[in-house]
């Protein structure tokens, strides 16, 4: 929400300066989020006189033209068909930036003259669209004077934050009305010029009272829609609307300065009367950004005899606009039902600055002075003749009334102030305390004579507030929330107890070891769009109001959010890409806590030692999958490699790490191709998605472990080459080979496989070590013997015979 300081002080008579305004505002929950000075980027362009122009002898186009900027004659080479002798405009010196151009002006030779600077055009001063031609001031603009002080654009433009619950601040007289009861001045009185009214009013209706409550109208014949004054142009320019045409900047100022969105139809382009009622299946409207809506039986429009010419309280329609021929207005003033608006705009994928308010919800009660002041500047800057009002439906005007107690301020806010300051600052706010209507209204009488809980009525533009908790933060936040003193919660007595459960404190491990492995950490969001969901099976839950149609799936994987990411990463120059991150799967069945890795680009960059740059493959990721696990308290001595990790991943490439064949604590490997297109990620990518609750819990043994006590006799190692089925796992044979003797054999591993001379076709050489740790006494020969041969025996099983 933007507005100009003096834009301000028309609704606020004050003496506050910019700095005091400011830091009011924030200080009161109105956040501001920027404070910038139009004028301060145009400061180097002067008002300048052209003296004489002639044409420029290699271009029949552009004109030589001397100058007086203030500083005597300067040579300017200009293509702007209206420059000419005696032309009064803005001139930019070298040096001047230019922001429309996005250039730094400098000496320079155009075809063979030299140029010293430029004659701007509004585009360029960004102050408009106009491109045609330079900028003409009048002929009495006092020569070498800066033009932001002559044309006014000095002005700060103050940028504020505006949180979904206020409504009334989304226009400049709500801001001025907190500002006022924040002490920062007087509210000005709400007024509009007196006009009379002759004629029946137009031919309006309601036939959706749900989505359109009521529809008031009303029509000025004999307009000229010409430019709108400078002053309503110079305040619409400086919050970056753009004018149009004096009816459309009257609609676009009264929204932002009064929070009213109203709309003007051209009467000639109607046909019949105009009504709100529900679209119909199919119906499709063309709206004034030049796209086409296809609608349906739950969006309310306003439409005439023939055809639909108003997405309802979001966008009116490119074919019922007013133009530069427009004689004759209707201008419909309407309530819409925030929940319809809002729908409306997710479902149809339009924004608007009408939506922004509807759907917050306008004020019910404004509808007849929101009308009348919008035709009064109408007649006033266009001129014509105003009919009666015509009025359909009702808008929902129920008094809501709370019973307050002033204790609650202290008590829910933690602030103490004293009652009848507290009810000074809700009539400032345009609550109704007892029988007082106005902070004008207060006396200390009158006061006196509230007993028990305060019954207040709530101002019809204050949707929020609901209950007495609201009041409290009115008071609090006007008073200042910086006010609230720190108080320090109670400690218990005693040593403090640990307040993480397991599953924190799982967590808390897995993310410290995936940041000790150098992996990054990413947070992504837990809503994707169905076509990133898809490619992982689809989402279980879809939101029924979500924020964006990109973001309405909640996520049954961790990938897509990290696969984004990745793609960012990498399309920024990045090389190699390592994240994580520890979220929920979002299941039909529960949310399920898991931590996801990417791994993508180079795992080893090019160098002279290994030659050419190494990517990440499988064995990264079960790598990764594998030391997190650890980390994580997962028995990985127990885990069985095995296949079935969806379609998401590659087959041949990827794996699951389980506990029995039922347990999958985690799944790794290569992304299938279809996925990394379905994200335009180039080359291959690894991943790891390890499902923390499924690693079973330690079992509780105390706080504390047991003394460490190394072997004290050697271990013993032996190797064994065994032949095996090609497509025998090695996981299987080392399990295998493991079990062969549960008390002599601590570890077995893979050290080498071999396939080529010497091995025959469907078969390979997998060489396996062996730790044999004696206890009591170290092993003799023949008990060595013995657990070889039983090593033996056990990969025989598997179809694995000892290499000689």
């Amino acid at each position: 929400m933007k507005f100009t300081l003096s834009w301000l002080k028309q609704h606020l008579e004050t003496t506050a300066t910019l700095d005091q305004i400011v830091e009011a505002l924030t200080r009161i929950g109105l956040e501001v989020e920027g404070v910038e000075n139009p004028g301060e980027k145009l400061a180097a362009f002067k008002i300048a006189k052209v003296l004489s122009a002639e044409r420029h002898p290699q271009a029949d186009k552009l004109q030589i033209l001397s100058v007086d900027a203030g500083n005597g004659p300067l040579q300017v080479v200009c293509g702007a068909p209206n420059a000419r002798a005696g032309l009064v405009g803005v001139f930019g010196a070298p040096g001047a930036y230019v922001p429309g151009l996005d250039v730094t002006l400098k000496l320079a030779s155009i075809r063979g003259v030299e140029s010293n600077g430029m004659m701007c055009s509004t585009r360029e001063l960004e102050l408009g669209e106009d491109h045609d031609g330079i900028i003409e001031l009048p002929e009495d603009a006092p020569i070498g004077t800066a033009y932001p002080d002559y044309a006014g654009l000095t002005d700060p433009v103050i940028d504020v934050a505006i949180t979904p619950n206020r409504q009334d601040c989304m226009g400049v007289r709500g801001i001025a009305r907190d500002l006022a009861a924040a002490g920062l001045g007087t509210l000005t009185p709400l007024t509009f010029d007196a006009f009379t009214s002759e004629g029946a009013g137009p031919d309006v209706r309601t036939d959706d009272t749900t989505g359109c409550p009521a529809f008031f109208a009303q029509t000025v014949t004999g307009v000229t829609n010409g430019d709108s004054p400078e002053w309503m142009r110079r305040s619409l320019l400086a919050i970056g609307q753009k004018p149009i045409s004096a009816l459309v900047d009257i609609t676009n100022y009264l929204m932002i300065d009064l929070g009213r969105p109203l709309h003007v139809y051209d009467r000639a382009k109607l046909s019949g009367g105009l009504v709100a009622r529900k679209a119909n299946d199919g119906e499709q409207v063309v709206a004034l950004n030049g796209k086409t809506y296809t609608l349906d039986a739950t969006i309310t429009v306003i439409a005439d005899d023939t055809a639909v010419h108003d997405i309802g309280g979001i966008m009116g329609g490119e074919h019922s606009g007013v133009s530069a021929d427009t004689t004759d207005v209707l201008i419909e003033c309407a309530y819409f039902d925030p929940d319809h608006i809002a729908r409306t705009g997710q479902k149809l994928t339009l924004t608007s600055d009408a939506r922004s308010r509807f759907e917050r919800g306008v004020d019910p009660a404004f509808l007849e002075d929101g009308l009348a002041i919008a035709t009064a500047l109408v007649l006033h800057i266009c001129g014509g003749t105003a009919s009666d009002v015509t009025r359909s439906g009702e808008p929902p005007l129920d008094p809501r009334v709370i019973h307050y107690d002033p204790r609650l301020s202290a008590d829910l806010g933690g602030l103490h102030v004293a009652p009848e300051r507290q009810a000074r600052t809700l009539l400032s706010l345009g609550f109704t305390v007892g029988a007082i209507k106005s902070a004008d209204a207060f006396s200390d009488a009158l006061f006196s004579t509230i007993e028990g809980k305060w019954p207040v009525t709530v101002p019809t533009w204050r949707r929020d507030v609901d209950g007495p908790a609201d009041l409290v933060e009115e008071v609090v936040r006007i008073e200042g929330i910086d006010s609230i003193p720190s108080t320090p919660l109670p400690r218990m007595p005693g040593v403090a107890k640990p307040t993480a459960t397991p599953e924190q404190k799982l967590e808390r491990r897995a993310r410290r070891a995936a940041a000790a492995r150098g992996l990054d950490e990413a947070v992504t969001w837990s809503f994707l769009s169905e076509a990133e969901a898809a490619p992982f099976g689809g989402g279980a839950w879809t939101l029924a109001n979500p924020i964006s149609e990109d973001l309405k799936v909640m996520r049954p994987s961790l990938l897509p959010g990290l696969l984004a990411a990745t793609g960012r990463n990498l399309k920024r120059g990045q090389q190699s890409v390592r994240l994580f991150e520890i979220g929920r799967r979002y299941l039909a069945d529960a949310e399920r806590a898991t931590l996801g890795v990417v791994l993508a680009g180079d795992r080893r960059p090019r160098g002279w030692r290994d030659g050419k740059a190494a990517t990440f493959d499988a064995y990264d990721a079960k790598a990764e999958a594998l030391a997190l696990l650890a980390a994580s308290g997962a028995p990985v001595d127990n885990l069985q490699v095995m296949g079935e990790t969806g379609n998401a991943w590659h087959p041949g490439q990827s794996g699951t790490l389980r506990l029995g064949p039922k347990t999958v604590l985690a799944s790794f490997g290569m992304l299938h191709p279809s996925v990394l297109k379905a994200f335009d990620l180039d080359g291959a990518v690894s991943a790891v998605e390890v499902y923390l609750d499924a690693i079973p819990p330690k079992r509780a043994s105390g706080f504390t472990r047991p003394a460490y006590t190394p072997p004290a006799l050697q271990a013993v190692r032996r190797d064994f080459a065994f032949l095996v089925p090609a497509a025998l796992a090695t996981d299987t044979l080392v399990r295998a080979v493991k079990g062969a003797d549960k008390v002599a054999i601590v570890s077995a591993r893979v050290f080498d496989v071999f396939t080529g001379v010497g091995v025959e076709d469907g078969h390979k050489s997998v060489a396996v070590e062996i730790v044999l740790q004696p206890t009591a006494k170290s092993f003799t020969d023949e008990e060595i013997k013995a657990i070889a041969d039983k090593v033996v025996a056990a990969a025989a099983k598997q179809g694995a015979t000892l290499r000689v």
